[in-house]
């Protein structure tokens, strides 16, 4: 074990960041402010529980082809690409990516989990392209395994974990799918040539849970499949709500929260009970947003909340003032009507033809957002509320264009912890690098005793070469924040070649951690010779990306 790599120590360079953490989660209340149970992350169905204890050994960085676990931790095999869900015979998409599990009947072995399908693959799903363009069986095999997959998972009696093709639930949201609506200001509007409801969802990255128990999937990288598939691109990137329950509910694209390379979404209250959603732009130099409903959380009133995700207010941060500056058509406007101004693109006066309803705003979000005055950041991905306090978390992946290789994460804090306050402050909470023993940090979520989950993105393409020969493959590391371990990056999982690990997702009695393997043997060009063949199952003939369930925790 290269204990130099899998154990390192934040606190001595870090400033606070960490120890304040820990002393949260303590009960010793050194974070700014509280949280109560509605703004705690959303997926923290066990705030403040203590389920996750006991550390484990953490490993060391591996090469090899197996998704490795500390001794005493197992996983199993739920759903990998081309398994039937349903009695429908609809199967599982590719490249798995968010996962979020809803218990039935309150169950911690029985549930519904959503899981999101971002890309497909040229050699193992659709085909090559015929002289630059897919076929129309192609583009229908290119749509269908994106979007996501209900399924309904249990744990049997020996404590595996199953699916459930009988399912009354089980069911697939495609690049298909019919009937999608359009919510806020763009719907019906000229920017989007006048769509009400477009087909499908796809390039689906992460996402979040609502305070009403619906999910949000997130479309990030859509441009390339709506122009292979020949689809409207303003229909795509937008935040998507689903309910996982009902197959009748409509699906919703809800766009007053913008369109742009949605990583994932988090959820809280303001102090006045309005909703506030958090998202990250999933690109070099973009923005980290906020969206705040006009409305106000009523527990009451269940899903009917949803319609607060239709009017409200976005925002992008200004990092170097510490302020959220209103993404808006009247903010736009003042700004083009000063004297001199020029856009970084085009000419003044081709703005203001382009610019004239909020429509014309949110679908063009990241261009009018830096044009406002937001900070363009390095890679803005997943985006968690602590569950201590109202300070959110954002992963900094990379940006080698500004020299951070191996990105970052940090800690923002709202004006008098109000997560519907206008200024903020911010600080690194945890670097990546030989230091820290990991490089690229992606989704990140938080188990009930503080303890930061990170799992990390290198490419497939730079893995194992030059600086980052030394992480080995990409993993997932925990942060704890108490203990004899606090502040130490310790190593719970590496992945197979080439693959990610991706939409780490507790059980809410924190037994068991659903994770997802994406694009295993990526970097593979012959079919013939695969550069992975994980999971490994018997009869396979192609490496499969596919969703685990993790257990072995103890209490």
């Amino acid at each position: 074990m290269n204990k130099a790599m899998n154990r390192r120590t934040f606190l001595q360079y870090l400033g606070t960041g960490a120890a304040a953490l820990a002393a949260a989660s303590a009960g010793l209340g050194t974070l700014d402010g509280k949280a109560n149970a509605a703004t705690a992350a959303d997926h923290m169905f066990g705030f403040k529980t203590n389920k996750v204890s006991g550390y484990f050994e953490p490993i060391g960085p591996s090469t090899e082809d197996k998704l490795i676990l500390p001794a005493g931790f197992k996983y199993d095999v739920v759903a990998a690409y081309g398994d039937v869900i349903n009695q429908k015979g609809d199967t599982f998409g590719y490249n798995n990516d968010f996962t979020v599990y809803f218990p039935i009947d309150g169950s911690n072995e029985r549930g519904l989990l959503w899981v999101n399908h971002e890309y497909t693959s040229e050699l193992w799903v659709t085909g090559e392209p015929k002289d630059g363009k897919f076929t129309p069986a192609q583009i229908e095999k290119l749509l269908y395994n994106q979007g996501g997959s209900v399924i309904e998972v249990y744990r049997d009696e020996d404590g595996v974990w199953k699916m459930d093709t009988k399912s009354k639930y089980a069911r697939r949201v495609t690049g298909l799918t019919k009937g999608i609506q359009l919510t806020g200001p763009a719907a019906g509007s000229k920017a989007v040539n006048g769509a009400k409801t477009v087909q499908g969802t796809f390039a689906n990255c992460s996402g979040g849970m609502t305070l009403w128990n619906t999910l949000l999937t997130c479309e990030e990288n859509y441009e390339t499949t709506a122009g292979d598939a020949g689809l409207d691109v303003t229909h795509y990137g937008w935040v998507v709500e689903v309910d996982p329950f009902d197959d009748k509910a409509p699906i919703k694209k809800h766009t007053a929260l913008g369109r742009f390379n949605h990583e994932n979404t988090a959820m809280g209250l303001s102090k006045d009970g309005r909703v506030v959603v958090y998202m990250g732009d999933d690109k070099k130099d973009a923005g980290v947003y906020k969206f705040v409903s006009k409305g106000k959380y009523d527990p009451a009133a269940g899903k009917a909340n949803s319609k607060l995700l239709e009017d409200g207010t976005l925002y992008v941060a200004n990092m170097k003032a510490g302020k959220w500056v209103a993404v808006t058509i009247e903010a736009l406007k003042a700004v083009m009507e000063k004297e001199g101004w020029k856009p970084s693109k085009g000419t003044a006066e081709e703005w203001k033809k382009k610019y004239v309803s909020q429509a014309d705003v949110v679908v063009n979000t990241h261009e009018v957002a830096m044009a406002l005055g937001g900070t363009p950041t390095d890679r803005p991905e997943d985006i968690e509320i602590s569950p201590f306090d109202n300070t959110f978390f954002v992963c900094h992946t990379n940006n080698d264009s500004h020299g951070n290789i191996h990105g970052h994460i940090t800690r923002y804090m709202e004006k008098d912890n109000d997560l519907g306050a206008m200024e903020f402050d911010f600080e690194i909470f945890a670097a990546g690098g030989r230091q820290s023993g990991f490089s690229a940090p992606d989704n990140i979520t938080f188990d009930s005793n503080g303890d930061l989950w990170t799992v990390t993105d290198m490419s497939s393409g730079s893995m194992n070469k030059g600086v980052f020969a030394a992480f080995g493959n990409n993993g997932v590391f925990v942060i704890p924040s108490s203990g004899p371990s606090k502040g130490e990056a310790l190593q719970f999982a590496s992945a197979p070649k080439d693959a990610e690990l991706t939409g780490p997702w507790f059980t809410p009695d924190e037994r068991t951690l659903f994770l997802a393997v994406q694009h295993p043997g990526e970097n593979t060009e012959d079919a013939a010779k695969p550069t992975s063949m994980w999971p490994h199952r018997k009869g396979d003939d192609q490496p499969r990306p596919a969703v685990v369930a993790i257990s072995g925790f103890k209490f």
